[in-house]
């Protein structure tokens, strides 16, 4: 096991993994832009070092001074969280030539992967299902024409990045051209690479991801699936696990085609392959993020898994500690996230001092935060400043527990997306599963007049809750997957 580690990242994602070394008996090293000098990773941290100011381009992407600090503090190996560096290929073989260890991928499984054109390919080889496209380098005029024969509408996509950067949806023919040119225009400044390709837009599907883990020995395991429909301008607001969307025989597929993907692609470390299901239970291969998952820890509370202390074990040379058959989710977890935006004002940042703090606890609930009482918040950073997280027995139970902990969760001095979660976990469409991707930004109104129907939300509570004691009364057995994986059949299916 590593003696200590350097943690290249800020925020709650650097206060988790901080905390997940300090439970393994690791040393660990942090850095801080001059925006961060009073951050709570900074305090978390056996020791810390000043990075540079406060722009990322200055500071958290320097590869030379992660490394420099790195190696002055005697650290073997360097966690890079999610975001910043945490995907970029020339990161990891810096890392690897001071000679440290990388808790993540090889570079070069970051770099099959983090290509979306090559990364559907290799789905393609192993035999999984991809979104009707275009998945090689055009010119505009070539990429009009075949967007005419896949139909519209389509999505332009950046093939060396994601996260909605470079990313447009056309439904007009006409705008085709002018769509091409933005998304070219984005791709380059987020990730250096103008090249895009097109693929169907699809109508109607969810968003589902499956957690895969694999170790430097071949060991490949899948943890499950999370739901992550709900997004706005393709940004994840919130994540469930298990979806409701899937059943057993779905999961079991899906997972072994995630797992076959992470082998052909000869990976290691912790991974997560992104799909695409429709209303039939037909999936499609997304693309891969090559990093630990801001919603994470929803899969750690149904599966008991801490994924942040394998991804340590797996880098340090270690095998899983865990095969398939151990893998069971229990239960359902719900993640908001939490942002420093404003939901009545088409979500625009909130800057400004935190001047009151008032954190949810309870039974089943876990926050992931790097906020503290007098704490600035600025614009050079993400707007993500909290994710509660809430576990319970059945999905109903998770939604009113979750409704519970956001009543509790007080933060003044910024404006946040609390409020929007509120409102969602009161949505009779959230509670009986109806969304998809769309559902946010075409059916979910933040000011729509007057209180919520409070009746018909208890109605619709009421009938989740009565739905789940009927199945566990049946004493409905878990079902046996291929792997040997039990799932248990809980919570309302579509």
């Amino acid at each position: 096991m590593f003696q200590k580690i350097l943690v290249a990242n800020r925020g709650e994602i650097a206060v988790r993994v901080l905390r997940a070394c300090r439970e393994l008996g690791v040393e660990t090293v942090a850095v801080y832009s001059d925006a961060d000098r009073n951050a709570l990773h900074v305090r978390y941290a056996t020791e810390a070092y000043n990075i540079g100011p406060a722009p990322a381009r200055e500071s958290y992407l320097r590869i030379d001074k992660i490394v420099e600090i790195a190696l002055r503090a005697k650290a073997d190996a360097i966690h890079p969280g999610y975001g910043f560096l945490a995907e970029n290929p020339q990161f990891a073989r810096a890392v690897a030539a001071a000679d440290l260890a990388f808790i993540g991928p090889p570079a070069q499984a970051i770099q099959a992967m983090g290509n979306k054109v090559e990364a559907r390919k290799l789905a393609q080889q192993v035999g999984a299902p991809v979104v009707p496209g275009v998945y090689e380098t055009l010119d505009d005029a070539a990429m009009i024409q075949a967007a005419a024969t896949i139909g519209y509408p389509v999505m332009i996509k950046a093939a060396a990045g994601g996260g909605g950067k470079g990313m447009r949806r056309v439904d007009d023919p006409a705008e085709m051209a002018s769509a091409l040119a933005r998304a070219h225009s984005e791709a380059a400044a987020a990730f250096g690479d103008d090249a895009v390709y097109i693929e169907k837009a699809l109508s109607g599907v969810r968003h589902v991801e499956i957690q895969i883990l694999a170790d430097s020995k071949g060991n490949v395991i899948h943890l499950g699936e999370r739901e992550c429909s709900l997004q706005r301008r393709h940004q994840k607001l919130v994540e469930e696990a298990p979806s409701v969307a899937v059943v057993d025989k779905l999961r079991i597929t899906m997972g072994a085609a995630a797992v076959q993907i992470a082998q052909a692609a000869n990976y290691v470390n912790a991974g997560t392959m992104e799909f695409l299901v429709d209303k039939d239970s037909n999936f499609y291969f997304l693309e891969m993020n090559t990093r630990l998952q801001v919603e994470h820890p929803v899969t750690e509370l149904v599966t008991g898994v801490d994924i942040v202390k394998e991804q340590i074990r797996i880098a340090s040379g270690r095998p899983l500690s865990l095969r398939q058959e151990n893998i069971v989710m229990r239960g359902w977890a719900i993640e908001c996230r939490i942002t420093a935006e404003d939901p009545y004002n088409h979500f625009l940042p909130s800057v400004g001092k935190i001047t009151k703090l008032q954190e949810p606890t309870g039974p089943g609930v876990r926050l992931e935060t790097g906020l503290y009482e007098g704490m600035e918040v600025s614009l050079f950073y993400d707007p993500l400043i909290a994710k509660l997280c809430v576990w319970g027995e059945t999905r109903a139970a998770a939604i009113l527990r979750m409704r519970r902990a956001l009543s509790e969760f007080q933060i003044m001095g910024v404006s946040t997306a609390i409020p929007f979660h509120q409102k969602m976990m009161e949505s009779t469409n959230f509670m009986g599963g109806h969304f998809d991707t769309r559902f946010v930004e075409e059916k979910f109104e933040m000011h729509q007049g007057g209180a919520p129907d409070k009746e018909r939300v208890a109605a619709v509570i009421g009938a989740l809750l009565t739905h789940e004691r009927r199945q566990t009364a049946l004493n409905i057995p878990p079902t046996q997957g291929a792997s040997g994986s039990a799932w248990r059949a809980r919570g309302w299916k579509n």
